[in-house]
């Protein structure tokens, strides 16, 4: 695969060839220890390979285009050597796809692996204009147009999609914040569990975030673009952050919902959800929402909550 390093560095596509063979150097007599297993999925051009690239960095022993069907023997045969952190890219060229691998998921939990599922996916817009710079075909386009085989995919990924634990958007993505993603989601987990926050800005003139576990809504507060001074600037300027911050009620906006965060992450934490993404929205995603994301990234990082804030649509205007 070829990583796309041009102006904005998006997230390239998925071409890469199958991964080596895990060793097999089993040791006679012992119960094979449980992995740490992460599969990777989701829409083909979204970045798949790059997010496998990532993990092995990360210490994982990763295999490339594995069939779903060889995802808990190549894990058992792992499990008896000396990987402890395996990953899998599995995507639709393993053409039994979706109900396969489900059920594979299933079957290595119940051998008592930790299986997790990070579903990369991206508009369709930034899709086709990652395939066109390449001159690929999507693998189910057959004789149809490229957002068919697209639509078609989305449509095969919608059981997994919905059970994956960490679903990561590379619309607005380059390589280095893809990396930056997940090695926050998936680095020292000899850890106590704990929930992994991202706080995204955007604006709802773009459209919600697909991967938005909850959604707050900023635009209560007065909009800092009928103020002339301060329209040039951003919510990452101190005039801003201190005029959105400075409404009334914007604190206690922010101490109320931090208190139901309060309530929510502990139950998180028992259900074994280990990443939330707290989307923040306003009108274009350039001032309020940007000001509050920060402000709720800072308040978590306080209370002991690795946060981090990420502005989908800064810049965008």
């Amino acid at each position: 695969m070829t990583v796309d390093e041009r102006a904005g560095e998006p997230v390239a596509g998925d071409t890469g060839s199958p991964g080596d063979v895990l060793p097999a150097a089993e040791v006679p007599g012992t119960d094979p220890a449980p992995l740490d297993v992460v599969v990777v999925t989701g829409l083909s051009g979204a970045g798949k390979n790059s997010a496998g690239r990532v993990l092995e960095d990360l210490g994982f022993f990763v295999v490339d285009n594995l069939p779903p069907a060889l995802l808990q023997p190549m894990v058992e045969l792992g499990a008896r050597g000396d990987v402890r952190r395996f990953a899998a890219v599995v995507d639709v060229r393993s053409r039994a796809f979706s109900s396969d691998l489900q059920e594979s998921i299933r079957l290595l939990a119940e051998a008592g692996h930790r299986p997790r599922v990070v579903y990369v996916h991206a508009r369709n817009e930034v899709l086709i204009r990652r395939y066109e710079s390449n001159r690929r075909e999507h693998p189910l386009q057959g004789s149809g147009r490229l957002v068919d085989g697209i639509d078609a995919e989305r449509e095969l990924l919608t059981g997994i999609a919905g059970e994956a634990d960490l679903w990561v958007d590379t619309s607005d993505l380059n390589v280095h914040q893809l990396r930056a993603t997940l090695e926050s989601a998936f680095v020292d987990h000899d850890a106590p569990p704990q929930v992994v926050a991202t706080v995204l800005s955007f604006g709802f003139k773009y459209g919600l975030p697909l991967d938005a576990d909850l959604v707050v809504d900023a635009r209560f507060l007065p909009n800092p673009h009928w103020v002339p001074e301060l329209r040039p600037m951003t919510g990452r300027d101190a005039e801003v952050r201190d005029y959105v911050l400075g409404q009334d009620h914007a604190s206690e906006f922010l101490d109320e919902y931090m208190k139901v965060l309060g309530l929510l992450l502990p139950g998180y934490r028992r259900e074994g959800k280990r990443y939330l993404t707290l989307a923040v929205g306003c009108t274009g995603g350039k001032h309020r929402s940007v000001a509050i994301a920060e402000e709720f990234a800072r308040r978590l990082s306080a209370e002991g909550v690795p946060a981090n804030a990420r502005h989908r649509d800064l810049g965008r205007e």
